[in-house]
């Protein structure tokens, strides 16, 4: 590895390997390059619509607007699923919320390549309006893939709420 520091005429820059790093101006201010921090895969998504879910049965939510999708990774159109490219340790966040109060029992749960890997919310109470939790789980950066679903036992179907900020899906890296 190769690290220069060249002089311009209103500053420096610092390179590594001829890529530039890091620019400083003639006033002393430094601007890092994309290089010296990259763009990780995170994404955050919410329903536009209400969404039917079934009794008794994991019905996948279609988390289908985009808050962000800094790598291009959250599929918000076909098959709502986060399939990161880079492989590592990545935390998601699921949250269902629903229409109105209902009695029974709610669970959110992540799924991997198609599978339920965690159940990572549950309610189970007289007035359940809405779910959520977290995990940690491990990606190989080429085919694994994921989604939110939900599970409840209300006794008919029950409808998730569009509201931006109680039914949405997340995920980000956080470790390689």
């Amino acid at each position: 590895m190769t690290i220069s520091i060249k002089p311009t005429a209103t500053g420096s820059t610092i390179e590594q390997d001829g890529s530039t790093i890091l620019t400083v101006d003639g006033s002393g201010n430094i601007t890092p390059s994309n290089q010296l921090y990259p763009k990780v895969p995170a994404f955050s998504a919410y329903v536009s619509s209400n969404q039917s879910v079934a009794h008794n049965t994991f019905t996948k939510i279609t988390y289908d607007i985009e808050h962000f999708d800094t790598n291009s990774n959250y599929d918000h159109t076909t098959n709502y699923r986060f399939t990161p490219t880079v492989a590592g340790y990545y935390q998601f966040n699921i949250r269902a919320e629903l229409t109105t109060d209902y009695l029974g029992d709610v669970y959110v749960a992540l799924f991997k390549n198609g599978s339920r890997i965690h159940v990572v919310g549950s309610r189970q109470d007289q007035e359940n309006q809405g779910v959520g939790g977290s995990a940690l789980v491990y990606a190989n950066g080429s085919t694994d893939y994921f989604e939110g679903y939900m599970f409840h036992t209300i006794g008919s179907s029950v409808n998730t709420s569009n509201y931006a900020q109680g039914s949405h899906f997340q995920g980000f890296l956080v470790s390689v």
